[in-house]
This record gives C-alpha cells, structure tokens and sequence, in this order.
C-alpha cells in the first residue's frame, strides 16, 4: 500500500510534527500517550503509514508529515490462522527469520520488515517452537538462549535467533524515536 503524498506538491513547506504519534507494543496508535480508538481514524493512520530515508516512520496527515514514535518496531504482528498480519492489516509476506531477545520478545523478519510478534501471540508461538529432535523445548531453553546466545530451537523450520534489543534498530535501519 503506498502513502499517498500528492498534497505535499501544493502545500510544500508545512513543518512536520514531532512527539505527537506513537505506536505500543501492542501495535495501537497512540495520540499524546492516549490509545486511538475511532475506526476511521486509526484506517487513515494505517493507510498513510511510511519511512523516510532516515528510517524515520511516519504518519503522512494532508501535506504534513507526523513522525511516529516507535515502543520497539515499526511493525507489529498478530497471528491469523497460519499466517502473520501487520498492525496496519497488511500481510507480513515471508518469514525470513526469527529472533528473541533478552526480555523474551519474538522479531519476525518478514519481506514486509522486522516487526514485534503482539504478545498476544507469545504463548501460542512458544509453544508450537521445538528442537532438533521434533521435542518441546523447556523454559529453561529459552532463558539460556535469552541470556547465552545458545540453543537450538525452532519454530517450523527456522531456528530462532538471539538478539539484543539495543542492536535492533541498527541492524534492521530504523529510528524509534524520530527528531527535527
């Protein structure tokens, strides 16, 4: 889905909005810290949601562009059926990798990007991840994962991966917390 900038050509220097937008771990807007809830509204933030070349998110409102302020992601992921969809209904197309970090958030790289699995989804992900010998993997295999880097676990056939969360934004080229 593209952003629709066509307003930028007519109105060209409207200064663009800080600290106003943000995006929760749950993959809700956020409006000033207060959760958005008006259907039409939150289609429109979802419709017009982009990146700019800094890797800053934004929300593109006419010809001004409302940076968004990101709790970890710019995307968020929940599950339906067998398939992972994006905050913004968008499907997340291909999994390409699966990390989890030190808090126990699962990332999906996905062809649409790295989003937070919704940890709505987090006990249902867990528990469908195995080791190499098809067996349910312990507690105890993801805290030393979590905290090591090691272990072999999987979840269909990708092995998840230990990431720090200071790393992410470097790594997958993304600012949470864009500025003037």
């Amino acid at each position: 889905m593209a952003v629709d900038l066509s307003a930028i050509a007519k109105w060209p220097n409207v200064p663009a909005c800080y600290d106003w937008l943000s995006l929760d771990r749950r993959g809700d807007w956020r409006l000033q810290g207060e959760r958005v809830t008006h259907h039409g509204f939150i289609a429109l933030l979802n419709r017009q949601y982009g990146v700019d070349d800094r890797g800053c998110w934004f929300v593109q409102n006419g010809p001004q562009r409302v940076f968004v302020e990101l709790a970890y992601t710019p995307w968020v992921f929940r599950r339906e059926g067998g398939d992972f969809v994006s905050h913004t209904g968008e499907p997340a197309g291909q999994l390409n990798a699966i990390y989890l970090d030190e808090e126990g958030s699962v990332l999906l790289e996905t062809s649409l990007g790295i989003g937070l699995l919704s940890d709505r989804d987090l006990a249902q992900f867990l528990a469908e991840c195995h080791d190499e010998n098809e067996q349910l993997v312990s507690d105890d295999a993801f805290i030393r994962l979590m905290e090591t880097g090691s272990g072999d676990i999987r979840w269909q056939n990708l092995n998840l991966q230990s990431i720090a969360t200071v790393d992410t934004k470097k790594r997958f080229n993304f600012n949470p917390h864009p500025q003037p």
